[in-house]
């Protein structure tokens, strides 16, 4: 996927800032408006593909949401762009989805985008996608690289009377969509706290190399993260502080709380890592433990081998004239040698504790 996503990416050289080109996977669905026209009083949804709808609706009263599913119809995303004059360089990095989190502050909107992450249970891994967000005064833009769409909550809240959501602008719209992309992230690092519990325990029960495997796994995905969460925290840190009119001194303070939660997330983070980091010499000194119990049993058995085969060896010899050879007794006596020999020596080893 990275790479599918790169090789889009170096089409873009040479051509001017702000050349309109997806970087992404490609894909054959339909891209959809989800168009919703709320104020204090009453709330209207639309779906359509329809540019111009966005036309008449931005001269009616009350607050504009336009959801965008899926960025890869760029001549779709130019047109939203155009009706509401987002520069052509916000139009790029949105389409851009290896983007990295950032917040840019213009004139006349805020343009932030982040990274919305999944853990896929059945793969045991975790996968992303990028939501970008432009924040106006009387509209709020946002554009998803792909399904599922998790602010379906957000719609239903606005749907309530008495929703905060719904009498507040698109500035605390913007806050509420962040809250839920970093809520998720919690959502993501219990899953893989879950899983780094699991490794441990085959770590210290019985490392194979299906186990380094896994470890090495769970490093990319942690690589990932790091990418995808470090970055929020100074993203919400510019928001809180960003002079702008756009954002209402009533909004500040879940910004706060938004940046107190990016902390959270982020020292989370680093433990998991630090945790992983570990894990190598866990796993390097199972495997030398357990080698080191092998080469110990094999020890053992060569130590205790080492008489009976000088036993074997001194009446192997071809002599004619040795006295146990004609003895009756010869056979039987070596046998009891031996065996005393191997009790002798095993219970010798048990008082050193070697075994």
């Amino acid at each position: 996927m990275a790479r599918r996503a790169y090789g889009r990416q170096s089409q873009k050289s040479g051509q001017d800032p702000g050349t309109l080109v997806h970087v992404g996977e490609p894909s054959s669905d339909k891209a959809t408006l989800v168009v919703t026209l709320f104020d204090e009083t009453a709330v209207s949804r639309t779906e359509t593909s329809d540019v111009s709808v966005l036309e008449e609706l931005k001269g009616r009263p009350g607050n504009l949401w336009v959801d965008l599913h899926r960025l890869h119809q760029v001549p779709l995303v130019e047109a939203i762009g155009n009706c509401f004059q987002i520069h052509h360089l916000v139009l790029e990095d949105i389409l851009n989805t290896t983007h990295r989190p950032n917040v840019e502050s213009y004139d006349d909107y805020i343009f932030v985008s982040l990274k919305m992450l999944d853990y896929e249970a059945g793969h045991e891994g975790i996968s992303s996608r990028q939501i970008s967000l432009v924040i106006g005064s009387r509209f709020l833009l946002s554009f998803q690289e792909k399904e599922p769409d998790p602010f379906d909550i957000l719609r239903q809240r606005l749907e309530s009377p008495n929703s905060k959501v719904r009498r507040a602008g698109p500035d605390y719209l913007a806050y509420c969509m962040l809250d839920t992309v970093i809520d998720n992230y919690f959502v993501v690092l219990d899953k893989m706290a879950e899983r780094i519990e699991r490794l441990e325990e085959e770590l210290l029960k019985n490392p194979g190399t299906e186990t380094l495997r896994v470890l090495h796994r769970v490093k990319t995905d942690l690589i990932l993260l790091r990418r995808s969460v470090w970055p929020v925290r100074e993203l919400a840190s510019r928001l809180i502080n960003e002079d702008s009119p756009l954002i209402k001194d009533s909004t500040r303070p879940y910004l706060r709380d938004l940046f107190d939660h990016t902390i959270h997330a982020v020292d989370t983070l680093e433990t998991f890592r630090d945790i992983v980091s570990g894990m190598l010499d866990i796993y390097l000194s199972g495997v030398n433990n357990r080698l080191n119990e092998v080469m110990k049993v094999l020890t053992v058995i060569a130590t205790i081998f080492m008489p009976l085969t000088f036993i074997a060896g001194w009446y192997g010899m071809n002599f004619k004239y040795m006295p146990e050879l004609e003895s009756p007794w010869g056979y039987p006596a070596v046998i009891v040698v031996s065996l005393v020999v191997v009790v002798s020596m095993l219970l010798f080893f048990r008082h050193k504790r070697w075994i």
